[in-house]
């Protein structure tokens, strides 16, 4: 591999520009998400609040409101107030429950609105997180948080079944996607479908092909984690 710039650049350039990249900096020191967003990175995603997340931002400064940061791990109830004066998106609300907790807690951060995405659990794992792929499931959820006043349900976010072929995590984004064209029909004051996040290192062809136009990649910039 070349430099994580160039690394970056290589990526971008073969990736049509109405796919966004979430650069994923998991373990990442500041000095490498500085690289990354020197050479023109403009979204940051973090899976952990705290340490990781906190430190890295207040470590790079002023380069840090340069980007748009993503919470592309759980969010803790205990983790919220440290998370919302840094994340710009959180993309893995899993209930309705942690979406009234952000929305009481969000003015307190300095902040009038937060886009989200919902986390879909597409393979119905039970290790993972996420709502069940179930259209009547999310119908009801987005309805019965419509009044909530902070929060901007964006779209929908899934990991899938992790495959070392990623043509077999291709039945997982499709159901994602015709889940997300279907929701798209559902109007409520603060949700509208238009960021599928879908993708990673191994799977983001297969993911873009399905309909993904936000992927999450790490390894693939910055190589393989030691």
């Amino acid at each position: 591999m070349g430099t994580i710039a160039d690394n970056y650049k290589r990526l971008r350039d073969s990736i049509s520009p109405e796919v966004a990249i979430i650069v994923a900096s998991k373990t990442r020191t500041p000095e490498e998400v500085k690289e990354v967003i020197e050479a023109g990175a403009t979204n940051i995603g973090e899976n952990y609040v705290y340490p990781e997340a906190v430190n890295k931002y207040k470590l790079l400064g002023d380069t840090a409101k340069k980007v748009r940061w993503h919470l592309i791990g759980p969010l803790q109830k205990n983790k919220i107030n440290k998370a919302l004066p840094i994340f710009d998106m959180i993309q893995t609300v899993d209930s309705s429950r942690i979406l009234r907790d952000i929305d009481k807690r969000l003015e307190k951060a300095g902040k009038s609105v937060i886009p989200i995405l919902l986390e879909i659990n597409s393979g119905g794992e039970e290790t993972k997180s996420g709502f069940l792929p179930d259209f009547s499931l999310i119908k009801d959820a987005l309805l019965e948080i419509e009044e909530l006043k902070h929060i901007r349900i964006k779209g929908l976010m899934t990991m899938g079944p992790a495959f070392g072929n990623p043509e077999d995590a291709r039945p997982y984004f499709k159901l994602t996607r015709e889940l997300f064209e279907k929701l798209g029909d559902i109007r409520t004051v603060n949700s509208e479908m238009k960021i599928l996040s879908m993708g990673m290192s191994n799977s983001y062809r297969v993911a873009i092909e399905e309909g993904s136009n936000m992927v999450r990649i790490g390894s693939l910039i910055f190589g393989m984690r030691t």
